[in-house]
């Protein structure tokens, strides 16, 4: 699902008075083209990231998801902790949780995702994929390197690791949710009204992510799915103002869960939430003594 680069690429090329225009007229004549070709560009990665340098110490690895390797790294002796990145990111943009993480005696487990990266592209073809396949990615991941005391996700990564807690054998003690991304359908809402399509392209596109993912777009959502498996103590961390998945969800999300709380940040936003010393001392305090944070 379109999130991090959402505003930053696609929302600016769409902007554009010619593409309204195809969008509003094909939706009068021709609403199954016009859902399938937003439904290929809402699915569409955007520009690779740099990467982040990752700290001494670390041993690649690759696992096979569907056919496809992903790739990853592996520091550490100790209980796992899963690092969990969002669309159109990478693990090592949550490098800076590593050291810390290991100095706690941990051992810690990042990988890019399908069709990120260093990894190859995903059932969905290159610079294509989705929310689920990269659950699908982390439930491999898992497999090899086995019960993780705490899982890390940011953004997308939050729905993906519920996917994978529900439908999968990925199991955690704890959860942390950075700057997490809640529901699907409230930016497909955007995303309609940036190409200006109606409500017949709409329910075209709509069947059609439901085919290209696999699950109906309503479910696509990490209060519903949390409501499927066991709860855990959860931490949340979001910036009041990141433009990519909004504070408001994270507090609906956090009021949705039993055993969870919200810290909230300023002026961090999306991704340099990431890299902020105070953000990784918490969320390493709460992988330590997970119960304790949440009931301070």
């Amino acid at each position: 699902m379109t999130i991090a680069a959402f505003r930053k690429s696609t929302i600016v090329r769409v902007r554009n008075v010619g593409l309204r225009f195809f969008y509003r007229s094909a939706d009068v004549v021709a609403p199954r083209l016009a859902g399938r070709l937003a439904r290929d560009l809402w699915f569409t990665l955007p520009p690779r990231l740099a990467g982040t340098p990752l700290p001494p110490g670390a041993e690649p690895f690759s696992v096979a998801v569907r056919g496809a390797q992903v790739r990853g790294h592996v520091f550490g002796e100790g209980p796992v902790v899963y690092l969990v990145h969002g669309w159109g990111g990478l693990g090592s943009q949550l490098a800076a949780f590593v050291e810390p993480l290991v100095a706690t005696g941990h051992r810690v487990v990042l990988f890019d995702a399908p069709s990120h990266g260093d990894s190859d592209p995903g059932a969905a073809g290159p610079r294509r994929t989705h929310g689920v396949e990269l659950g699908q990615a982390l439930d491999a991941v898992f497999a090899r390197f086995g019960p993780a005391e705490a899982v890390v996700a940011h953004s997308l990564g939050a729905v993906s690791t519920y996917l994978a807690l529900r439908f999968g054998w990925l199991g955690t003690e704890r959860l942390v949710l950075i700057a997490p991304m809640v529901d699907a359908e409230s930016l497909f809402d955007q995303f309609q009204a940036a190409l200006g399509f109606g409500s017949r392209t709409r329910r075209a596109f709509d069947r059609q992510v439901d085919d290209f993912v696999g699950i109906p777009v309503a479910e696509f959502d990490a209060i519903v799915q949390s409501s499927h498996v066991d709860p855990v103590p959860t931490l949340v961390v979001h910036d009041r103002r990141d433009r990519q998945t909004p504070y408001a969800d994270a507090e609906r999300l956090v009021d949705a869960l039993p055993e969870a709380r919200l810290v909230t940040t300023e002026g961090l936003g999306h991704r340099r939430i990431l890299r902020d010393s105070a953000v990784v001392a918490e969320v390493v305090e709460f992988v330590v003594n997970g119960e304790r944070a949440v009931a301070a």
